[in-house]
């Protein structure tokens, strides 16, 4: 099969020639048709994240068709399917056990023709998307989801506040909370991102490279945010704290702008809010996301599509952080 692999030294992968995965016990062969990238896989490629091993096949997200299954439900088989890239979660949903891992890193990933991949980590793709827009969905589908439903407990009617937005996660919190009945808002340093986002359903937004950020959004919404969603930190994680309404959850999910400043805890308990951090999601989180988007219809965001052949182009592209949605690759 082809497939695009990342050798010590390289800063994108090449498209090179690579045995077919072969399935174990449990698991099922899946030809994929596309596959998308989330920063991690250029966090990889800079040699920014931990426990790096080469060659590797990078890509967490994928969409494709079912060819054969190991001692597993042999309907499975045909079917097109989005992959759950959460491996070995365990068995309790508030947390992940000790043998969880992300799906590229250190396993081979989705950036390839074929994967294999245990049956339990698929779901059927929703029949409305495209391959290309369902392959968009697992990572930042899911990390959004659980930041948004499971951490914050999302309701009907709530205001919420989503930042940097533009990216995989953003936009997906973005479209969960207008699906599920939220007033949102969004903050970036594009004004373009913002209306863009005004077209998906957001009530406004605000520049946070302007200096008074903050108090226009305490304008835009008076009685505070009831959920925030953020993978920043940073200089101004101060401020989105002040920004809490009575009893306000603040989910993060990364710390992509470094270290909190101080935080007064008189902006805290009197309003009896809530800092809570998630990281990717469960297998039920995964499976109430995939249910959701194909109830209400949610198309992801897609920003581009390429061929693994262009696989620098695509890299490239979400590594300028100019990309409103999602990188995608046709396999």
């Amino acid at each position: 099969m082809k497939a695009l692999i990342l050798n010590e030294g390289q800063r994108a992968p090449v498209l090179l020639d690579a045995p077919d995965p072969v399935p174990a016990a449990g698991e099922a062969l899946v030809r994929l048709e596309a596959a998308a990238l989330n920063h991690r896989d250029v966090y990889i490629t800079q040699g920014k994240y931990p426990g790096i091993v080469h060659p590797a096949i990078l890509g967490s997200d994928g969409c494709g068709v079912v060819e054969a299954v190991t001692d597993g439900d042999a309907a499975w088989v045909g079917r097109r399917v989005v992959i759950n890239p959460s491996l070995s979660w365990g068995s309790n949903p508030e947390v992940q056990g000790p043998d969880f891992s992300i799906l590229g890193m250190p396993s081979h990933g989705t950036l390839a023709e074929r994967i294999a991949i245990p049956v339990t980590n698929l779901q059927p793709a929703p029949d409305h998307l495209t391959s290309q827009e369902a392959a968009a969905l697992p990572l930042a589908g899911l990390t959004a989801w659980r930041a948004l439903m499971t951490r914050a407990g999302l309701r009907s009617g709530e205001r919420v506040l989503v930042t940097g937005i533009g990216g995989g996660v953003a936009l997906f919190a973005l479209q969960f909370a207008v699906a599920s009945g939220a007033e949102v808002w969004v903050t970036s340093s594009d004004p373009g991102k913002i209306e863009r986002a005004r077209a998906l359903g957001a009530q406004g937004g605000a520049l946070y490279t302007d200096e008074g950020w903050s108090k226009q959004l305490q304008q835009m919404a008076p009685a505070g945010f009831d959920v925030i969603i953020d993978s920043a930190g940073g200089a101004g994680f101060g401020a989105l704290v002040r920004l809490l309404a009575m009893g306000g959850r603040l989910a993060f999910y990364g710390g992509t702008r470094g270290k909190w400043p101080e935080i007064l805890p008189q902006h805290l308990f009197f309003k009896q809010v809530s800092i809570l951090a998630s990281t990717m999601g469960s297998p039920s989180d995964f499976e109430a996301m995939v249910r959701f988007v194909a109830q209400h219809e949610i198309r992801p965001v897609v920003d581009g599509i390429y061929d693994l052949s262009q696989a620098a182009e695509g890299f490239a592209r979400l590594s300028e952080g100019a990309q409103f949605g999602k990188v995608v690759f046709t396999v």
